[in-house]
């Protein structure tokens, strides 16, 4: 069985959520995690379209000093609902598997059949005026969002190494 990591994940102001997450591959600028049986309540829905539910699994792609990371969302049937990149600030890990980030509240959406979409640039801003995320830290997260639309509108994101990852393949690695 692959090693645990605790991803402790700071929302501002001050929510820290732990999520458990199998480490099925180190490659060089990547780290691979796998999350499954997802207790999602209510399901999280973008455009109403339910994205994840309880159930659902993960593949994350951690990118040392990126600012954002990638999720390949699935339903619990299995099948794909989009890549997801969370704009965070760079993840630091630690000894004993625990990882620390700091949401910074924009996200990336890329739909199965590849509609491109920047969400909740509202909760960024609310964050920002109520002094959570200082304005350089805002402004970053808003250029990394900005950076990876463009590169996926012109099909350079995501990644290669995302699109070799298909849920069989991180299941084998768990079984």
């Amino acid at each position: 069985m692959p090693p645990l990591v605790h991803i402790h994940y700071l929302r501002p102001p001050d929510r820290e959520q732990v999520y458990t997450q199998y480490l099925i591959a180190e490659e060089e600028g990547v780290k691979v995690t796998y999350a499954h049986d997802l207790n999602v309540d209510p399901p999280i829905r973008i455009d109403g379209a339910v994205v994840l539910e309880t159930g659902s699994e993960v593949i994350w792609f951690t990118f040392p000093g990126a600012w954002h990371d990638i999720g390949i969302f699935h339903r619990a049937d299995g099948s794909v609902t989009g890549i997801y990149a969370n704009i965070l600030t760079p993840c630091v890990f630690e000894e004993n598997g625990v990882w620390r980030t700091t949401d910074l509240f924009l996200d990336l959406w890329i739909d199965p059949i590849g509609h491109i979409q920047t969400l909740d640039e509202d909760e960024l801003a609310d964050a920002e005026a109520r002094g959570w995320v200082d304005p350089d830290t805002a402004q970053r997260a808003r250029e990394a969002v900005r950076t990876l639309s463009e590169q996926a509108a012109a099909g350079d994101w995501p990644p290669g190494i995302v699109r070799e990852w298909t849920l069989a393949r991180a299941r084998a690695l768990t079984a």
